[in-house]
């Protein structure tokens, strides 16, 4: 419960470290670090706009006061410089972060739009693919050879006979290079952008991506028309004997009846339906385009009107129902979620990172250090491995590139990024690998200089980030010096109880024992004859080692009202509990009892009263430890 309360509070109480502005006195100094007015000020007012009852100025002073005393305490531990802490800070930060970067949502929605206006024209096109080989002179060829192919196309020869004989599209063997329904996202975004820029009846040039060379032919693109809809099915066996297939049509004959009388489709289809993936969902079968369904169960879902119901049809499957909702394209909300993640599948995620990064560059007065360029490039010469990396980058120091108001990146910056077992033996190759490699050291490097940026200068955030921060030290203390240390401190808890033991008495009686469930009638026979084999203090462990999970043991220490099973055997009250898995119980050891007979009786509650007094013990020795001075006429100040 401690917990539970502090949690609630700290967004409420948690600092914000405010940047230092004119007219920004400080307000009180605690362990040397000194709190300015407007951070009061901005606590203090949200304070007092979620609290019920308004708390007066001199009360919220010192709660924040002894807030501040808890953090600096746990700074003083080291809590704040821990790996774990940082690791879940930045995580927070991260987060909190992202929906300020305006970067990454401008491009990604422009990559959204274009996919979801691409994905309402579908195509008929044809595709070819020939290797990159392994040299320039090698991919050379292949173009050449492609654009020969193509003269070929032009020139009337079968598109189908030469994909047979040339293209290393792995699905040729079954399409002979044909693809019909293509949409964005169907293809990688090189080849999307060749086909959406190739007008119908057109072949287009050869082009070159990661996969190969490639050339396509558009022949046909129309709107999109897919259908929504939702079905019923009842299924038979793969060999079904008509007689399993008669009794199967009775089924959906008489769901089809219940239909037409008013019955409400999503429910029979709940109910009814044997379609595993879509039966709890009401038979929705979502969106889908022609090709993507059986015979006839297609044709009948296309003919429908929206809103009218088939009646009952046999497929492969067995015999269904069709409910059809809709007819068109998704709306853009539908798609967006699998449109996401096609753009972060394909190379519209790096193309969104590289123009982040130009932006940043341009931004922030990037600059690429030449004598880094002359520097990487002499030690290239004979390409990337090992000795590169630890003889020229692991110790460097020479600036890899400046930004900013004057900040560095050292080339050892590269050391990270690179594998020690990579060979490169190209000079040329290599030099264009360690570019990329420094690119992504600088969207790293500038993208935190962003945040950065953003913290001097965007309230809200900083605000934001140091509740988290400040949130999270002050769960960290409050867990070591109260919740957990009242646990931890056995001998503590002990006497405080012993000495406050007429302060923990009931004034009803409490069942304290355990019970013990079983599975079965005949189980609990042989427990029952067991029991006398066994001690007191032995019984229950001895009796799970050899039933194991044919019993369960529940011991407890409750009242009235607070387990089922205790009011039935204990208190004789309610009616014989129903357990899945174990029906039958007695109880094992135990009985009621007027009042605690130990510490264990009553452990949470003493618990929770000695966290109290670890709790003010903590507050007496903050306010020893750490001097406090606060200004009473910059106090007057607080608005």
């Amino acid at each position: 419960m401690k917990a539970k309360f502090w949690i609630c509070s700290l967004l409420v109480v948690s600092a914000v470290l405010a940047i230092a502005k004119g007219g920004d006195p400080v307000l009180m100094t605690i362990n040397g670090k000194d709190i300015k007015l407007s951070e009061f000020e901005y606590l203090y007012n949200k304070n007092n706009q979620q609290q019920v009852e308004k708390e007066t100025l001199e009360q919220y002073v010192d709660r924040f006061v002894l807030f501040k005393l808890k953090v600096a305490d746990a700074e003083a531990a080291g809590i704040d410089t821990t790996d774990l802490f940082k690791r879940e800070f930045e995580g927070y930060q991260r987060e909190l972060i992202a929906p300020f970067i305006t970067e990454d949502t401008t491009y990604r929605w422009k990559f959204l739009n274009e996919a979801y206006q691409r994905y309402l024209t579908v195509y008929d096109i044809d595709h070819m693919m020939l290797p990159l080989g392994n040299t320039v002179q090698d991919q050379q060829r292949s173009v050449m050879l492609m654009d020969s192919i193509r003269n070929c196309v032009l020139n009337g020869e079968s598109w189908a006979e030469l994909a047979g004989r040339f293209s290393v599209d792995p699905y040729v063997s079954r399409n002979q290079g044909h693809f019909a329904g293509v949409s964005s996202c169907s293809f990688p975004y090189d080849i999307e952008n060749a086909i959406y820029s190739t007008p119908v009846g057109s072949v287009s040039k050869p082009f070159i991506t990661q996969f190969g060379i490639h050339m396509v032919r558009v022949n046909e693109m129309h709107p999109r028309n897919d259908v929504r809809a939702s079905h019923i099915l009842k299924i038979f066996p793969q060999n079904a004997t008509d007689e399993q297939k008669a009794v199967c049509k009775q089924k959906i004959d008489s769901i089809y009846a219940l239909l037409l009388a008013g019955a409400d489709f999503e429910e029979m289809a709940k109910n009814e339906s044997e379609d595993p993936g879509t039966a709890q969902h009401g038979g929705d079968l979502r969106w889908f385009g022609r090709g993507r369904m059986v015979q006839p169960f297609e044709d009948i879902a296309f003919s429908l009107p929206d809103g009218a119901i088939s009646e009952p049809f046999e497929s492969r499957f067995g015999y269904h129902i069709i409910k059809k909702v809709a007819h068109g394209a998704p709306s853009f909300a539908e798609i967006r979620p699998s449109l996401e993640m096609a753009i972060d599948r394909d190379s519209r995620k790096n193309l969104i990172r590289e123009q982040r990064l130009v932006d940043f560059k341009t931004k922030y007065n990037f600059s690429f250090n030449p004598e880094a360029e002359k520097y990487l490039t002499n030690a290239l010469t004979g390409g990337l491995d090992s000795t590169f990396l630890t003889k020229y980058v692991k110790n460097s120091t020479l600036p890899l590139f400046t930004y900013g108001d004057g900040k560095s990146v050292p080339v050892s910056a590269l050391a990270s990024q690179l594998n020690p077992k990579m060979k490169i033996l190209d000079p040329v190759k290599s030099m264009e690998f360690i570019r990329s490699l420094a690119d992504a050291v600088a969207l790293d490097a500038l993208a935190e200089y962003k945040n950065m940026e953003l913290l001097n200068t965007n309230d809200d955030l900083r605000n934001l980030l140091n509740e988290y921060r400040d949130g999270m030290l002050l769960f960290e203390i409050s867990n070591r010096r109260v919740w957990k240390a009242a646990g931890k401190d056995t001998v503590g808890l002990e006497q405080y109880y012993e000495k406050n033991r007429s302060k923990y008495t009931w004034d009803e009686p409490y069942f304290k024992g355990i019970i013990l469930s079983a599975k079965s009638d005949s189980i609990l026979d042989l427990v029952k004859a067991d029991v006398n084999k066994f001690g007191a203090d032995t019984l229950a462990q001895a009796l799970y080692n050899k039933y194991g999970s044919e019993i369960r043991l529940q011991s407890m220490v409750v009242k009235q009202g607070e387990n089922n099973l205790a009011d039935y055997l204990a208190f004789h009250s309610g009616d014989m509990p129903k357990s899945q898995g174990y029906p039958v119980f007695m109880i094992l050891q135990g009985g009621l009892i007027n009042q605690p007979e130990n510490l264990n009786d009553v452990r949470g509650w003493v618990t929770s009263d000695y966290q109290d007094v670890l709790e003010q013990r903590w507050k007496e020795e903050l306010y020893k430890k750490y001097p406090v001075k606060i200004n009473k006429k910059v106090l007057k100040q607080v608005k």
